[in-house]
């Protein structure tokens, strides 16, 4: 596409996008009395329009059968957590028994590392990113310490090079090959919150499972977002939460995925009822069998109302398909970009640190701000913008093919461009 930096062209595209409806399925907060131009997807989705239909037919269930909506409401709960394994296995490239929605992240990190990082003297070592998202880094931190390990010798995190923000996938091979016989786990996000790095899970899998170690992926900014393929390429295990681009609500449910060669697995972990085996579980027996399947991770039973919330996204999500919603992702963020670069071209100002190659990134840029970047950000504020600051000097713009528009993309230009 031959972008142009006039408001003429963003309408023209908007009009000829073919995703162009879901837009009005969201609610659209509103700033200075006008629509914000919301550029946050990856910190919260918007608010499916659908959402209080779906959380109010289980209060009304609630309210009509009580208990017995257990087995009778229009969504039993007993089996509400495979309401969304189909739309869930479409977005991460999975099998339906490999995907499970439950809880939070970092709930679901701890207990599949409980499963899938079992050192021992000879195999001990995390392969991790230097500046992982600060949850990811505690649960490093006190895993290893739980395991009697020292942080300072077990956690091998990785930087980029002098100078650059990206980290090179020949760099993460190369670490992977050297701490090979010593690593126990390699796990990194699937896309970097910082910096907006895709990273390419399926080389970096293979590694690690040609040096006998386990991959895993935090895919918190990756799922809804970009294209995954976990089952193909043979992730162990991954995790997710679903208030980013999975639109599902702040404190949303979370979810995992655990490949299906690990089904039967006498791995360690902690059990709950809920992943007992479905058939036995009201018989509250001893001796815990899990259920096949990544279902055999679960703890609780499920939480109704976030769960709700949870499937009216994902409806939208089937409806649109991933595919359609990445081709226009790359097109909103390279708009983005082309804008970006003609209002500050020699980066006087703004240094964009995102990967330029848009297979190696999802829809966001993240704007590195050599001078005034706090100042700047408060301005965009004021002006309509609903944007995101990450000490100590960037701003995340995350253009979500979903209800982000190329208007939107052109205005935030026209505003940005005044205080640069």
């Amino acid at each position: 596409m031959k972008f142009t930096n006039t408001l003429a062209f963003a309408k023209k595209t908007d009009r000829e996008d073919p995703l162009r409806g879901y837009r009005n399925r969201f609610h659209i907060p509103s700033l200075n009395k006008k629509p914000a131009i919301y550029l946050i997807g990856n910190s919260l989705g918007l608010q499916p329009k659908t959402t209080k239909k779906y959380i109010q037919q289980e209060l009304d269930d609630w309210a009509a059968l009580g208990g017995e909506g257990h087995e009778h409401a229009k969504r039993p709960w007993l089996h509400y957590h495979q309401f969304a394994k189909k739309a869930l296995a479409n977005i991460v490239g999975a099998k339906p028994s490999e995907v499970v929605a439950m809880n939070q992240l970092t709930v679901n990190l701890h207990l599949l590392l409980v499963s899938f990082y079992t050192p021992t003297t000879e195999r001990y070592k995390i392969i991790a990113e230097a500046g992982a998202f600060s949850s990811d880094q505690y649960a490093f931190e006190t895993q290893i310490r739980f395991h009697g390990l020292n942080p300072d010798t077990a956690l091998i995190e990785l930087k980029p090079r002098e100078e650059e923000f990206a980290l090179r996938t020949e760099d993460i091979l190369n670490a992977i090959e050297e701490h090979g016989k010593e690593t126990a786990l390699v796990l990194l996000g699937g896309v970097q919150y910082y910096t907006g790095q895709f990273f390419d899970i399926k080389k970096i899998t293979a590694a690690a499972h040609q040096q006998g170690s386990i991959a895993g992926f935090d895919l918190a900014h990756a799922v809804g977002n970009v294209p995954l393929q976990l089952h193909k390429d043979e992730v162990d295990f991954a995790v997710w939460c679903s208030y980013k681009y999975l639109n599902s609500g702040p404190g949303a449910i979370a979810g995992a995925f655990v490949h299906e060669k690990h089904s039967e697995t006498n791995r360690p972990r902690f059990a709950g009822w809920w992943g007992h085996a479905a058939n036995e579980r009201f018989q509250m027996k001893k001796g815990f069998k899990p259920m096949p399947g990544v279902d055999g991770w679960q703890v609780s039973n499920v939480p109704i109302f976030q769960s709700a919330a949870h499937l009216a996204s994902l409806e939208i999500f089937q409806e649109a398909g991933i595919k359609a919603l990445r081709k226009k992702s790359i097109a909103l963020t390279s708009y983005l970009e082309y804008i970006l670069k003609e209002i500050d071209p020699l980066e006087n100002t703004v240094k964009i640190i995102t990967p330029a190659n848009p297979d190696e990134r999802g829809c966001q840029l993240s704007l590195f701000m050599k001078q005034n970047g706090k100042k700047i950000f408060t301005q965009l504020s004021k002006h309509g913008v609903i944007a995101d600051w990450r000490e100590p000097n960037v701003i995340r713009i995350a253009p979500v093919p979903l209800y982000n528009t190329f208007e939107d993309v052109f205005r935030f230009g026209e505003i940005i461009k005044k205080f640069l």
